[in-house]
């Protein structure tokens, strides 16, 4: 229970107000404190809390310079409303400012992850879509939202809700409308499959005629159909399965492609049609060559790309999705030791192919296919792509300039800029000298509302 007694009217034309929160009365406090009390208390109650109408200036140690790839220290930022107005060592104060002194920690923008599913948790992944209802996953995935934004992704895109349909729309929509906490998102509604794809429920008994977790489309008059239906239906992009399954054979990887590129081509060109993109899961050739010269926005996964490939993704600036921290979940994880044993074979494919692609300078976002391992624990993805070889600062540059590029919101967020949204995570330690420190965020800011202190 929240309880606020003391003076009339607006609670913030007001002299400062005690304040109850579950029976304990507080000291009196700045307006700044008492804002922070009360969106962290609604935040654990699931609804959003609103932006402080005074300005803000946060003080750290430092404060993370991302596109000049250095430390300003110390950092302050300057927000009013929803937005930055000034950064620097200082900035100004206008009459009424609340300064918040965050200490010893690093200032930098609120990570980005491309590549999500809210609608998933830990356990077996098809049972789970088939046994839970829509509302029971719509329930898991607001909930899953708001672990992420906890962790410090501001900004995330949900590639398919795996069975669920458009219901991702309605949670991006609440987010919106500051209903519930969460993100920014990105949103595909199902993604796009073909009879006897990736998706279709194979291993079931047929006659069960068990769903698939994503939409039919066996041509490309199909795929326009089911692209213009998730339009209609709220998807912010579309979604396409384009490989799978997968196999080793002789050191290389094995995988079917579900669209030709002239298929492929139809569907890019009626995303087109709507200022949108086409996404797509493609681990290996050919079905990410035909990808690539469809012009599709982002290949994620992308164990294994051709020379070929990687020189039309670096032309078409076509994003790399490589997504290492599901692959380690599911070596690690493994029902049986020769799951393990195929999954860490792929993940050791996976890395050594990762080299090549960084070395052909093809542009990498970050996304780490969370939801079958915890929501909230996916910033492991940024190490795991320090560890496999790219710097903390490229890696960084990556998730939140890339990322923001990949989302549509470039120029918005990505960066601690004036103008720009004030997406604002606080972490300890320097995450230049060592990436695991976005693993420790301890402050998190979305459009100038504090959702964790």
């Amino acid at each position: 229970m929240i309880e606020i007694t003391g003076g009339s009217g607006p609670v913030w034309n007001q002299p400062l107000p005690s304040v109850t929160i579950a029976g304990h009365m507080t000291k009196r406090t700045s307006l700044l404190a008492l804002s922070c009390s009360l969106a962290l208390t609604l935040s654990a109650l699931g609804q959003a809390p609103a932006p402080s109408p005074n300005p803000i200036v946060l003080h750290a140690a430092r404060l993370l310079d991302i596109k000049a790839g250095k430390l300003i220290k110390p950092g302050e930022i300057l927000i009013q409303g929803d937005r930055i107005v000034e950064v620097g060592s200082t900035v100004k104060h206008p009459a009424g400012t609340e300064v918040l002194d965050l200490g010893d920690r690093t200032l930098m923008p609120g990570l980005i992850d491309a590549h999500i599913h809210l609608f998933l948790h830990p356990g077996a992944e098809d049972l789970q879509t088939v046994q839970e209802s829509v509302p029971e996953r719509t329930i898991t995935a607001t909930l899953a939202a708001r672990d992420d934004l906890m962790a410090g992704f501001t900004a995330e895109r949900d590639m398919g809700t795996e069975g669920a349909g458009s219901a991702d729309s309605a949670v991006r929509n609440a987010i919106n409308e500051g209903r519930i906490s969460g993100p920014r998102l990105r949103i595909s509604g199902n993604a796009i499959n073909i009879l006897g794809g990736h998706e279709d429920a194979i291993g079931y008994n047929p006659a069960q005629h068990v769903l698939a977790n994503a939409d039919y489309a066996n041509n490309a008059d199909e795929l326009v159909a089911v692209i213009r239906q998730q339009f209609k239906e709220g998807a912010d992009f579309i979604k396409i399965y384009e490989t799978g399954a997968d196999s080793i054979r002789d050191g290389k990887l094995s995988t079917p492609y579900q669209y030709t590129e002239a298929q492929l081509e139809a569907a890019v060109k009626e995303a087109a049609r709507l200022s949108k993109h086409v996404a797509v899961h493609a681990t290996g050739e050919p079905g990410t060559l035909y990808a690539a010269q469809a012009g599709v926005v982002s290949i994620d996964h992308g164990d294994q790309l051709s020379e070929e490939t990687m020189r039309v993704m670096k032309d078409r600036q076509i994003f790399a999705v490589p997504t290492f921290t599901i692959f380690e979940y599911f070596a690690e994880h493994a029902a049986t030791p020769e799951r393990s044993a195929h999954e860490h074979q792929i993940l050791d494919l996976k890395v050594e192919e990762f080299k090549k692609q960084i070395a052909a300078g093809i542009p990498i976002a970050v996304g780490s296919d969370v939801g079958p391992f915890p929501h909230g624990t996916q910033a492991r993805e940024l190490v795991l792509m320090v560890k496999y070889g790219m710097s903390p600062l490229a890696v960084l540059q990556a998730d939140v300039l890339n990322g923001a590029k990949l989302l549509g919101w470039e120029g918005q967020i990505g960066s601690l800029e004036p103008g720009y949204l004030a997406d604002v995570i606080a972490i300890t330690g320097d995450p230049l000298t060592d990436i695991s420190a976005v693993t420790n965020v301890g402050f998190v800011m979305k459009g100038g509302t504090i959702y964790k202190k």
